[in-house]
């Protein structure tokens, strides 16, 4: 009897040992099965993963080769000597503001705005729209009708020419978008040199601006900046543009200005035409955070004025101005008489 309570004893004991070794056996198998799915899944998603990676990767490069091309088309080769500045070319256009036959815009307001990316200090170079100038594709002429005749980009690489610079960006404003610019800040207050009155009945431009300080709104801004005169001519209109560009220049500096900025954006975003691209926003955002608040240094375009109303550029007079304005480009070669003073 205890023969037999001691054997059964011994088969419950290797049955449980049994059962347990079957079950040992049924977790690893299904913890073996539970990581080949998990393997199996994660290799899924990882092949999806890389393949949906590898597509937006071809995508961006695709874009961005696309767009390095279009800068190419636009401003040429980049300059490395120009790294430390970002200079861009601003267009003010109009209707029939050209002498060219034929419908089209041309550019009435030329001017480089040049940052220091680092001390964020800037300087304007106004160029007149009757410099003469020489395109061997297209002949010697004005260089305001150029931008009639090749829109923006014949303009950078006009420009760029003219003043051995490279023009890294452009924005294009024609007079209504400048005017609605201006009533959106609020208008500018500058000091009007002499009694302005000019009609032109084929354009429909009157302009009639009594002497002394005074508060242009949009439409009157643009009539000051458009007149000529026939005292200084070019270089008066030219020194009309530079002061109201400083006093515009100080007006979007001011804290009256924040509220207006999304007005102002909406503008820009909108009613612009620019070079600049998504590739070009960081760079182009870390210039504007570090904006002096200093004026702008401004100069004029060296030559001098013919009879006819050409200015004709002074191209030793440009080198050493240029020289002057960036003094820590190294120069391609030595120009004489060149400032030596840093930023």
């Amino acid at each position: 009897m205890a023969d037999n309570q001691t054997k059964n004893a011994v088969d419950q004991k290797r049955e449980k040992q049994r059962r347990r070794r079957r079950i040992k056996f049924l977790r690893a198998a299904f913890q073996f099965i539970l990581l080949g799915l998990m393997g199996s899944v994660a290799l899924f998603v990882g092949l999806g993963a890389y393949n949906i990676g590898s597509s937006i990767l071809g995508d961006f490069n695709s874009m961005y080769n696309s767009y390095s091309e279009r800068q190419l088309t636009r401003r040429g080769s980049p300059n490395p000597r120009f790294d430390g500045y970002t200079n861009i070319l601003i267009l003010g256009v109009d209707e029939g503001a050209g002498d060219l036959e034929g419908e089209g815009q041309s550019a009435d307001t030329i001017f480089v705005l040049s940052f220091s990316n680092d001390t964020g200090k800037s300087r304007l170079i106004s160029i007149p729209r009757d410099t003469w100038v020489d395109m061997r594709s297209s002949g010697a002429g004005r260089i305001g009708n150029m931008y009639q005749l090749g829109g923006a980009s014949l303009m950078v690489r006009q420009v760029s020419t003219l003043l051995n610079i490279p023009i890294h960006q452009y924005i294009v404003v024609d007079m209504g978008t400048f005017a609605d610019l201006i009533n959106v800040l609020g208008g500018i207050d500058v000091y009007v040199e002499e009694d302005m009155d000019y009609d032109d009945e084929a354009s429909g431009l009157a302009i009639h601006l009594k002497q002394g300080y005074q508060h242009l709104d949009g439409d009157s801004a643009q009539k000051y900046l458009r007149f000529k005169g026939e005292k200084l001519g070019n270089v008066g209109r030219i020194q009309r543009q530079q002061k109201f560009i400083k006093a515009l220049y100080e007006k979007v500096l001011q804290l009256e200005t924040i509220p207006k900025l999304p007005a102002i954006a909406d503008i820009f975003r909108n009613r612009l035409t620019t070079s600049a691209e998504i590739f070009d926003s960081a760079h182009l955002a870390n210039v504007l955070r570090h904006m002096s608040s200093e004026v702008p240094t401004t100069t004029m375009l060296p030559g001098t004025s013919t009879g006819d109303g050409v200015w004709m550029p002074d191209v030793n007079a440009i080198d050493i101005k240029i020289a002057e304005l960036f003094p820590n480009v190294e120069p391609e070669f030595q120009v004489v008489g060149a400032g030596e003073d840093g930023d």
